[in-house]
């Protein structure tokens, strides 16, 4: 095998099982990267300077091909499920030598990288791939070492990343032909049968998940940003709910879009990038992130290209809506260089909410944030998961990324519930999904009016308000907010039709109460009553 770069680290990929490899191409830049992918045909130049790649018929994650390895030094602390199923021992190892002899005689391309700002808690990561555009995906999205440091990089994880090998389930204990195994004993991850890069960046974060807890550091699926007083706020939320959109504020500092620590020393960014839904991007109203699909380094998925100009076309989905763009943190304006901030002032809450009732912003307490906290409502957003259909779908996914936590939600609420207390961190809950009627017949809640409600809570402008209770819900609704009008601030006064609101209120309370029975034996008596449950 012939090991190709200027930063080789001396623990080589034999530590993983991989030999015979026909060139392994360590730690390329983004030009050589560039170079190799566009040479092998994996990818195209857009007319900016963007990479523009297809990943085929993965546009999203694959939950139902998600494994861990049940093995004794971690098999006690799993949440095991239809979230974290098991696969033996046996079969990931079987699965191990399938990747390690496929990759064999093939060029791999290596990343060692850190998640995780914070020196103290950081992991270092190797990612290696049978893909160059894979590589500086990796590279954009993790934390680039010193280039004295890659000598002697040591991963404390590694990802083995072969997209084109698929599985055979009856053989290899499958869903399909897809799979990505989590191995804690071996600090291994493998993924295959599955382009969607995605996968690599969230596989790392289910790591950190499992793994940081233990170290009193809470693992939050969040973007994060810091005012300019120093105070810094994190948005919970699933993918289509507005973290990344909300969180590049020009008037904030933006610590990162999507997966972040809290530990006895404030908020760090997991990752050195960000990951953004591009789909119908408006220059306007985004400015910061349509720049970014212009830019050499960024690489867009499944975004649509005319190949004789190499012109972008943002509002085509014939691909899919889940259309991304990996860019490292930089390209954005306003970030935070350390990737770090101090302890959060404020916390949002992001849902989507597919029936249009609930406020546009409400303020929790501490009982009722650990019981949205645990509940995680929103409706997901077609395409950012295979087999969706066209239409949002009302979930509840626990921690706001229940497909991201090994543990119990149980553990990750606690933590929250303590770092609240510890520090006073004020909580809203902001509905960034529909007003004046369900989805199909009211409208999204529009984002300047979502900006102008943020901005009012970040700044402590709404702590203020005088506020209405919600008689189903038993949220705090300011009565009013600068920027936005009034009627917008109560859900029901957007509805044509008083008693189809009041009907859909009832569907959603029943929704939620239904939801939390399987928290309740975990939360004390006041976050039960803090609940929402359905009118008799």
């Amino acid at each position: 095998m012939e090991n190709i770069g200027a930063a080789i680290s001396r623990h080589g990929l034999d530590l993983h099982g991989l030999v015979n490899l026909r060139k392994a191409h360590w730690n390329l830049n983004v030009a050589a990267l560039y170079g190799a992918s566009l040479w092998r045909g994996e990818s195209q130049l857009s007319e900016g300077g963007a990479m523009v790649v297809l990943t085929g018929k993965h546009t999203g994650r694959s939950p139902k091909d998600k494994f861990i390895a049940r093995e004794a030094s971690s098999e006690q602390n799993i949440w095991w499920g239809d979230v974290n199923v098991a696969m033996d021992e046996d079969g990931f190892d079987r699965l191990h030598r399938k990747v390690c002899g496929y990759l064999q005689g093939r060029d791999v391309f290596v990343q060692d990288v850190y998640a995780g700002a914070d020196p103290d808690y950081r992991l270092p990561v190797r990612v290696v791939s049978e893909s160059a555009w894979h590589s500086l995906f990796a590279r954009n999205m993790f934390i680039q070492p010193r280039p004295d440091a890659l000598a002697d990089f040591l991963p404390g994880f590694t990802v083995i990343h072969a997209p084109y090998c698929h599985a055979d389930p009856e053989v290899d204990g499958t869903n399909s032909e897809s799979f990505i195994v989590v191995n804690f004993a071996r600090r291994l991850v493998i993924i295959g049968g599955t382009v969607y890069a995605g996968e690599i960046k969230k596989s790392i974060f289910s790591v950190l998940n499992y793994l940081l807890p233990e170290r009193d550091v809470l693992p939050m699926h969040c973007s994060a940003n810091i005012g300019p007083e120093g105070d810094t706020a994190i948005f919970f939320g699933l993918s289509g709910t507005g973290k990344t959109t909300l969180s590049a504020d020009a008037r904030r500092s933006l610590i990162g879009d999507d997966e972040h620590g809290w530990s006895p020393k404030g908020v760090f960014n997991f990752e050195g990038g960000c990951y953004a839904k591009v789909i119908r991007l408006d220059a306007e109203s985004e400015p910061e992130i349509y720049a970014t699909t212009g830019r050499f380094g960024t690489v867009l998925e499944n975004v649509v290209m005319d190949p004789a100009s190499g012109q972008l076309d943002l509002d085509d989905a014939r691909h899919t809506e889940n259309t991304r763009a990996s860019y490292p943190l930089d390209f954005i304006p306003n970030i935070c260089a350390d990737g770090q901030g101090g302890q959060p002032k404020n916390i949002v809450m992001l849902t989507a909410d597919a029936f249009g009732v609930l406020p546009p912003i409400s303020s929790l307490t501490p009982d009722q944030a650990m019981y949205h906290f645990l509940s995680g409502y929103t409706a997901r957003v077609a395409g950012t998961e295979k087999g969706m259909g066209s239409e949002p779908s009302a979930t509840f996914s626990t921690c706001f990324g229940a497909p991201f936590m090994p543990r119990h939600p149980s553990v990750y609420a606690k933590m929250l519930g303590e770092k609240m207390a510890a520090t006073g961190a004020k909580c809203w809950l902001v509905n960034t999904g529909w007003t004046g009627g369900a989805y199909g017949t009211g409208s999204r809640m529009k984002i300047a009016h979502t900006r102008a409600m943020v901005q009012a809570a970040l700044s402590g402008c709404l702590s203020e308000a005088a506020t209405a209770r919600h008689p189903a819900f038993g949220l705090a609704m300011p009565e009013a907010c600068p920027n936005v009008p009034s009627e917008v601030l109560n859900p029901r006064n957007t509805w044509g039709d008083k008693r189809a609101y009041d009907l859909t209120v009832r569907d959603l309370t029943q929704r939620f109460e239904a939801n939390f029975k399987q928290f309740e034996p975990y939360v004390g008596e006041t976050v039960r009553e803090a609940g929402i449950r359905a009118a008799a």
